[in-house]
Protein backbone atom coordinates (compact mmCIF):
# COMPACT_ATOMS: atom_id res chain seq x y z
CA UNK A 1 0.00 0.00 0.00
CA UNK A 2 1.05 3.80 -0.88
CA UNK A 3 1.00 5.43 1.99
CA UNK A 4 1.01 8.83 0.50
CA UNK A 5 -2.47 7.87 -0.15
CA UNK A 6 -3.14 9.26 3.06
CA UNK A 7 -0.75 12.07 3.48
CA UNK A 8 -2.47 15.45 4.96
CA UNK A 9 -1.14 18.50 6.33
CA UNK A 10 -1.93 19.12 9.84
CA UNK A 11 0.18 20.44 13.17
CA UNK A 12 0.77 18.07 16.01
CA UNK A 13 -1.75 19.86 17.93
CA UNK A 14 -4.73 19.97 14.90
CA UNK A 15 -4.57 15.69 14.45
CA UNK A 16 -6.85 14.93 16.91
CA UNK A 17 -8.57 18.40 17.11
CA UNK A 18 -12.71 18.55 16.58
CA UNK A 19 -13.57 18.78 13.22
CA UNK A 20 -14.42 22.33 12.23
CA UNK A 21 -17.65 24.42 13.55
CA UNK A 22 -18.42 25.12 10.32
CA UNK A 23 -20.71 21.44 10.98
CA UNK A 24 -23.11 24.36 12.20
CA UNK A 25 -23.68 25.80 9.02
CA UNK A 26 -25.84 24.87 6.41
CA UNK A 27 -25.52 25.14 2.59
CA UNK A 28 -21.92 27.18 1.81
CA UNK A 29 -22.97 31.10 1.64
CA UNK A 30 -21.49 30.95 -2.13
CA UNK A 31 -23.10 31.29 -5.68
CA UNK A 32 -20.06 29.90 -7.37
CA UNK A 33 -20.25 26.18 -7.86
CA UNK A 34 -17.96 24.05 -5.63
CA UNK A 35 -15.48 20.86 -6.68
CA UNK A 36 -16.76 17.98 -4.42
CA UNK A 37 -14.64 14.89 -3.76
CA UNK A 38 -16.04 11.57 -3.21
CA UNK A 39 -13.45 8.95 -1.46
CA UNK A 40 -14.20 5.40 -1.72
CA UNK A 41 -11.14 3.30 0.22
CA UNK A 42 -11.92 -0.30 -0.34
CA UNK A 43 -11.55 -2.28 2.62
CA UNK A 44 -11.90 -6.05 3.01
CA UNK A 45 -12.46 -8.44 6.09
CA UNK A 46 -9.71 -9.77 7.91
CA UNK A 47 -8.64 -11.54 10.93
CA UNK A 48 -6.55 -7.80 12.37
CA UNK A 49 -9.73 -5.25 12.39
CA UNK A 50 -8.53 -3.95 8.86
CA UNK A 51 -12.07 -1.89 9.45
CA UNK A 52 -11.29 -0.92 12.63
CA UNK A 53 -8.24 0.54 12.29
CA UNK A 54 -8.80 2.19 9.27
CA UNK A 55 -11.86 3.72 10.53
CA UNK A 56 -10.10 5.06 13.89
CA UNK A 57 -7.26 6.21 11.29
CA UNK A 58 -9.97 8.37 9.18
CA UNK A 59 -11.95 9.67 11.88
CA UNK A 60 -9.21 10.51 13.89
CA UNK A 61 -6.26 11.81 11.99
CA UNK A 62 -7.51 12.14 8.63
CA UNK A 63 -10.52 13.79 8.45
CA UNK A 64 -9.13 16.55 10.99
CA UNK A 65 -6.21 16.98 8.99
CA UNK A 66 -8.14 17.86 5.86
CA UNK A 67 -10.02 20.09 7.63
CA UNK A 68 -6.99 21.76 9.05
CA UNK A 69 -5.81 21.92 5.03
CA UNK A 70 -8.62 23.65 3.89
CA UNK A 71 -11.54 21.32 3.16
CA UNK A 72 -14.91 22.20 4.11
CA UNK A 73 -18.03 19.92 5.26
CA UNK A 74 -16.18 16.68 5.22
CA UNK A 75 -18.11 13.48 5.22
CA UNK A 76 -17.35 10.24 6.44
CA UNK A 77 -19.32 7.23 5.78
CA UNK A 78 -19.53 3.22 5.86
CA UNK A 79 -22.05 1.56 4.12
CA UNK A 80 -25.88 -0.18 5.27
CA UNK A 81 -26.53 -1.76 1.93
CA UNK A 82 -24.21 -1.46 -0.56
CA UNK A 83 -22.06 -3.39 -3.19
CA UNK A 84 -18.83 -3.82 -2.66
CA UNK A 85 -18.71 -3.83 0.99
CA UNK A 86 -17.12 -3.15 3.49
CA UNK A 87 -15.50 0.51 2.44
CA UNK A 88 -15.24 4.19 3.84
CA UNK A 89 -16.85 6.46 1.93
CA UNK A 90 -15.18 10.64 2.52
CA UNK A 91 -16.59 13.38 1.06
CA UNK A 92 -15.57 16.97 0.98
CA UNK A 93 -15.66 19.93 -0.69
CA UNK A 94 -13.52 22.94 -2.09
CA UNK A 95 -13.89 26.23 -3.57
CA UNK A 96 -12.30 25.75 -6.42
CA UNK A 97 -10.15 23.56 -8.72
CA UNK A 98 -6.88 25.57 -7.56
CA UNK A 99 -7.86 24.74 -3.95
CA UNK A 100 -8.46 21.10 -4.27
CA UNK A 101 -4.85 21.36 -5.46
CA UNK A 102 -3.50 23.72 -2.58
CA UNK A 103 -5.18 21.53 0.15
CA UNK A 104 -3.44 18.61 -0.91
CA UNK A 105 0.01 20.31 -1.48
CA UNK A 106 -0.67 21.14 2.44
CA UNK A 107 -1.61 17.42 3.11
CA UNK A 108 1.51 15.85 1.34
CA UNK A 109 3.67 18.70 2.99
CA UNK A 110 3.61 18.60 7.04
CA UNK A 111 5.94 16.06 8.36
CA UNK A 112 3.42 15.93 11.46
CA UNK A 113 0.56 14.20 9.45
CA UNK A 114 3.14 12.10 7.94
CA UNK A 115 4.60 10.69 11.07
CA UNK A 116 0.98 9.85 12.04
CA UNK A 117 0.39 8.39 8.58
CA UNK A 118 3.45 6.43 8.30
CA UNK A 119 2.76 5.02 11.61
CA UNK A 120 -0.59 3.93 10.94
CA UNK A 121 0.46 2.07 7.63
CA UNK A 122 3.58 0.22 9.09
CA UNK A 123 1.89 -2.62 10.37
CA UNK A 124 -1.13 -4.65 8.38
CA UNK A 125 -2.30 -3.17 5.65
CA UNK A 126 -5.02 0.23 6.59
CA UNK A 127 -6.41 -0.37 3.23
CA UNK A 128 -6.96 -2.53 -0.48
CA UNK A 129 -7.05 0.71 -2.53
CA UNK A 130 -8.75 3.70 -3.48
CA UNK A 131 -11.03 5.22 -5.93
CA UNK A 132 -11.37 9.12 -6.14
CA UNK A 133 -14.05 11.52 -7.93
CA UNK A 134 -14.42 14.99 -8.08
CA UNK A 135 -17.74 16.66 -9.14
CA UNK A 136 -19.09 20.37 -9.81
CA UNK A 137 -21.59 21.38 -7.77
CA UNK A 138 -24.84 22.35 -9.19
CA UNK A 139 -25.20 26.22 -9.99
CA UNK A 140 -28.63 26.10 -7.65
CA UNK A 141 -26.83 23.71 -5.40
CA UNK A 142 -23.00 24.99 -5.42
CA UNK A 143 -22.09 22.62 -2.26
CA UNK A 144 -22.66 20.91 0.72
CA UNK A 145 -25.86 21.66 2.91
CA UNK A 146 -25.06 20.30 6.66
CA UNK A 147 -28.28 20.57 8.47
CA UNK A 148 -27.30 21.76 12.18
CA UNK A 149 -29.13 19.61 15.27
CA UNK A 150 -28.71 18.14 18.46
CA UNK A 151 -26.24 15.96 19.03
CA UNK A 152 -27.80 13.84 21.72
CA UNK A 153 -30.32 12.79 18.69
CA UNK A 154 -29.08 9.36 16.62
CA UNK A 155 -27.70 10.26 12.90
CA UNK A 156 -29.50 10.28 9.62
CA UNK A 157 -29.29 7.58 7.24
CA UNK A 158 -28.09 8.99 3.90
CA UNK A 159 -28.57 7.65 0.54
CA UNK A 160 -25.73 8.09 -2.08
CA UNK A 161 -27.36 7.96 -5.99
CA UNK A 162 -25.82 7.92 -9.22
CA UNK A 163 -27.63 8.43 -12.47
CA UNK A 164 -25.77 7.87 -16.20
CA UNK A 165 -27.21 9.07 -18.85
CA UNK A 166 -25.96 8.17 -22.79
CA UNK A 167 -24.57 11.74 -23.52
CA UNK A 168 -23.43 14.84 -21.87
CA UNK A 169 -26.33 16.47 -23.43
CA UNK A 170 -29.03 14.21 -21.98
CA UNK A 171 -27.02 14.88 -18.62
CA UNK A 172 -27.65 18.50 -19.02
CA UNK A 173 -31.41 18.04 -19.30
CA UNK A 174 -31.60 16.25 -16.63
CA UNK A 175 -29.55 18.40 -14.40
CA UNK A 176 -31.73 21.14 -15.53
CA UNK A 177 -34.86 19.11 -14.55
CA UNK A 178 -33.25 19.02 -10.79
CA UNK A 179 -32.54 22.53 -10.97
CA UNK A 180 -36.02 23.31 -12.18
CA UNK A 181 -38.02 22.07 -9.92
CA UNK A 182 -36.97 18.60 -8.65
CA UNK A 183 -34.75 19.59 -5.84
CA UNK A 184 -37.77 21.65 -4.72
CA UNK A 185 -39.91 18.41 -4.90
CA UNK A 186 -37.49 16.51 -2.95
CA UNK A 187 -37.55 19.00 -0.28
CA UNK A 188 -41.25 19.05 -0.03
CA UNK A 189 -41.79 15.43 0.76
CA UNK A 190 -38.78 14.91 2.76
CA UNK A 191 -35.91 14.00 1.06
CA UNK A 192 -33.33 15.89 2.23
CA UNK A 193 -30.65 17.06 0.05
CA UNK A 194 -27.13 16.89 1.14
CA UNK A 195 -25.36 17.74 -2.57
CA UNK A 196 -26.07 17.66 -6.36
CA UNK A 197 -22.87 17.44 -8.79
CA UNK A 198 -21.92 16.71 -11.77
CA UNK A 199 -18.75 13.88 -12.21
CA UNK A 200 -16.13 15.81 -14.02
CA UNK A 201 -13.48 13.15 -13.57
CA UNK A 202 -13.95 9.43 -12.03
CA UNK A 203 -15.57 6.64 -14.38
CA UNK A 204 -18.59 5.98 -15.55
CA UNK A 205 -19.36 9.25 -17.37
CA UNK A 206 -21.26 11.23 -18.24
CA UNK A 207 -23.12 11.10 -14.74
CA UNK A 208 -24.29 13.18 -11.77
CA UNK A 209 -24.57 11.98 -8.07
CA UNK A 210 -26.29 13.41 -5.70
CA UNK A 211 -26.97 12.48 -1.76
CA UNK A 212 -29.97 12.94 0.64
CA UNK A 213 -31.11 12.08 3.92
CA UNK A 214 -33.22 10.54 6.33
CA UNK A 215 -34.13 10.40 9.98
CA UNK A 216 -33.92 6.34 9.51
CA UNK A 217 -34.99 3.28 7.52
CA UNK A 218 -38.81 3.95 7.63
CA UNK A 219 -38.78 7.48 7.38
CA UNK A 220 -36.36 6.60 3.55
CA UNK A 221 -39.45 4.63 2.42
CA UNK A 222 -42.49 6.68 2.76
CA UNK A 223 -40.73 9.51 1.90
CA UNK A 224 -40.03 8.06 -1.57
CA UNK A 225 -42.86 6.62 -2.33
CA UNK A 226 -44.74 9.90 -1.08
CA UNK A 227 -42.40 11.55 -3.71
CA UNK A 228 -43.21 9.05 -6.42
CA UNK A 229 -46.60 9.73 -6.09
CA UNK A 230 -46.49 13.28 -5.45
CA UNK A 231 -48.68 15.24 -8.50
CA UNK A 232 -46.05 17.79 -8.53
CA UNK A 233 -43.25 14.61 -9.80
CA UNK A 234 -45.84 13.20 -11.57
CA UNK A 235 -45.89 16.50 -13.92
CA UNK A 236 -42.48 17.10 -14.17
CA UNK A 237 -41.39 13.71 -14.99
CA UNK A 238 -44.01 13.52 -17.82
CA UNK A 239 -42.79 17.18 -19.48
CA UNK A 240 -41.77 15.75 -23.05
CA UNK A 241 -37.86 15.19 -23.29
CA UNK A 242 -37.65 14.73 -19.40
CA UNK A 243 -38.76 11.00 -18.97
CA UNK A 244 -35.91 8.40 -17.03
CA UNK A 245 -35.61 6.90 -21.02
CA UNK A 246 -34.64 10.23 -22.36
CA UNK A 247 -32.34 11.25 -19.85
CA UNK A 248 -31.04 8.46 -17.54
CA UNK A 249 -29.36 5.50 -18.78
CA UNK A 250 -28.78 4.09 -15.41
CA UNK A 251 -29.27 4.44 -12.10
CA UNK A 252 -27.30 2.93 -8.73
CA UNK A 253 -27.41 3.88 -5.14
CA UNK A 254 -26.10 2.74 -1.50
CA UNK A 255 -27.50 3.38 1.42
CA UNK A 256 -24.61 4.66 4.31
CA UNK A 257 -24.67 5.54 8.04
CA UNK A 258 -22.43 8.51 9.06
CA UNK A 259 -18.96 7.49 11.32
CA UNK A 260 -17.54 9.45 14.15
CA UNK A 261 -15.79 12.71 13.03
CA UNK A 262 -18.07 13.22 10.19
CA UNK A 263 -19.25 16.91 9.65
CA UNK A 264 -22.52 15.43 7.94
CA UNK A 265 -24.82 13.74 10.02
Amino acid sequence: MNRRHFVAGATSASLLAPLSTQAESTLQNTSKPMILELRKIQLRNTTDNQRGRATDFIGKVYAPALTHAGAVNVGLFSPIVAADSPFILTLAAYASLDSFDQVQTKLWGDEAFLKEAERATSGPLLFQRMEVSLLKGFAGFPGIEIQAGDASKPSRIFELRSYESSTPLSLKKKIKMFEDGEIDIFRKYGLAPVFFGEQIAGGKMPNLTYMVGFENATTRDANWRAFGGSPEWKKLSSTPGLSDGETVSNISNMLLAPLAGSQVR
